[in-house]
């Protein structure tokens, strides 16, 4: 069995399986043992479907050998956030109150991965509930480049399962920065799509008119792979995006000649960590020496935006466990519990003031996408954070604010954003950096992120084990 390929790209690997120089079974084989010799300590995993995955592996095979091809997914083995419904798997979403729970259908997302002949390895860890703390019975997920350093929320198994080669790619949320931050602390690449392109059908809420399902993985090309399959209107989900899912794939080859890339140095400037601040300079240079137009600009204020964000998610998410909280309070974790609360004490005036903010700001940044085709942003202010530091968070109202400064406000707009690797801090640890994007401008960030990632090779290094 070999054991070299935990570090493929899907690209790379579906070539291999395609002309059928390695087999699913092998590399699922080895994907399996990988994750018994290594998740005990990194804690990616909610459940491994062992038995699952190698009957997929199989028929994946079988399917390839006759000539019955699906596509760049045939065969490749992929992670789950556990807040998609899988049949007959237990999909707990992080929380104790539905460890048990077994659905009877598959989630949309991960019926459409099933069609195109993934292998499905399990279901990843995360937050309780997807929001930002896990649940006290559940041990955290730790980051493979360093322990000691935060994994990101809420995707935080996701991330560490695809940075440590325990998957080639993995499905995932953002709510707030839940795709964002833990590919920006595990050196990857994640999309958040535009609201409603990817289905939400059989995904557990957190807040429905700010919750997105996209991919996370090590390069955008496999990000754009993994979107082609995932995107597209579904008649079980009304909010799902009926406009064509254009070629993805083909896009991530186009470049980035005639991109206009909007930078607002004092937005992106302000408060942020010279680490930071030397990887965004860094990808002006190159974005610029590829055959971007770097255009200043001023991006409307977002702050009352990222104020608006917590009490707006608080009221979505007291409507989404209605039918649990507050009648089983006491098997919720303090975190979720307390936002639960603020969402019920919220008054419809309030809320409603929330909203008309919410619009005013959505029409402000679509406007600005009239005159450049990408925003540039850091993932988060901060240089890597460490777990001592995180856990100050909850006492530090402020803190909160500023790590959300440059995530929460395009889930406010439902905005698509990618991030990718951009750089390491002085300790090793990886950074990120952001692209934004108007409405379904998911082609335009593909174009640049491959690009980006055609001159740069932060996405190729990986942690040790």
């Amino acid at each position: 069995m070999r054991t070299d390929l935990h570090f493929m790209s899907i690209t790379e690997l579906s070539e291999l399986l395609r002309s059928r120089k390695v087999s699913s079974r092998e590399v699922t084989q080895a994907q399996l043992a990988r994750i018994a010799a290594l998740d005990g300590a990194l804690g990616s995993y909610a459940v491994v479907t062992e038995e699952e995955a190698m009957s997929g592996a199989c028929v994946a095979d079988s399917e390839i050998a006759a000539g019955q091809y699906r596509g760049p997914l045939h065969g490749v083995p992929i992670g789950i956030k556990d807040l998609c419904h899988t049949k007959g798997i237990a999909t707990a979403a992080g929380m104790a109150i539905h460890k048990d729970f077994r659905p009877r259908e598959d989630a949309t997302a991960v019926a459409r991965l099933k069609h195109a002949g993934a292998v499905l390895l399990g279901k990843l860890q995360m937050t309780e509930g997807a929001y930002s703390d896990h649940h006290p019975s559940i041990a955290p997920p730790r980051n493979p480049w360093n322990a000691a350093y935060w994994p990101g929320i809420s995707s935080s198994g996701p991330a560490v399962a695809t940075a440590a080669g325990l998957c080639y790619g993995a499905i995932a949320s953002d709510t707030g920065g839940s795709i964002r931050w833990p590919c920006g602390a595990n050196g990857l690449t994640g999309l958040k799509p535009t609201w409603g392109r990817v289905s939400r059908f059989g995904v557990f809420e957190l807040a429905a008119s700010l919750d997105h399902i996209g991919p996370i993985a090590r390069s955008t090309a496999d990000a754009a792979v993994l979107l082609s399959v995932l995107a597209g209107h579904d008649a079980n989900d009304p909010t799902s995006v009926p406009t064509p899912v254009p070629d993805y794939v083909a896009s991530a080859a186009e470049g980035v000649r005639g991109l206009r890339i909007g930078v607002d140095w004092h937005w992106i400037g302000r408060d942020v960590d010279p680490s930071g601040q030397a990887v965004l300079s860094n990808a002006v240079r190159l974005f610029g020496g590829i055959g971007a137009e770097i255009v200043d600009v001023r991006v409307p204020d977002a702050a009352q935006a990222v104020v608006d964000w917590s009490p707006a998610c608080a009221v979505e998410a007291a409507v989404a466990h209605e039918g649990t909280y507050p009648a089983r309070r006491t098997e919720y974790g303090p975190v979720l519990a307390s936002v639960l609360e603020m969402g019920r004490a919220l008054s419809g005036i309030d809320y409603q003031k929330i909203l008309l903010r919410r619009m005013d700001f959505r029409g402000r940044l679509e406007w600005l996408f009239q005159t450049v085709d990408l925003l540039l942003a850091p993932v988060h202010p901060f240089a890597p954070l460490n777990l001592s530091d995180i856990r100050t968070l909850g006492n530090q109202p402020e803190l909160i604010l500023k790590l959300q400064r440059y995530t929460a406000p395009f889930n406010m707009t439902g905005s698509p954003t990618l991030t990718l690797p951009g750089g390491f801090s002085d300790t090793g640890l990886p950074i990120g950096l952001q692209l934004i994007a108007g409405y379904l401008g998911e082609t335009t960030l593909f174009r640049a992120g491959a690009a980006y990632q055609r001159v740069t090779d932060f996405h190729m290094r990986h942690p040790v084990d």
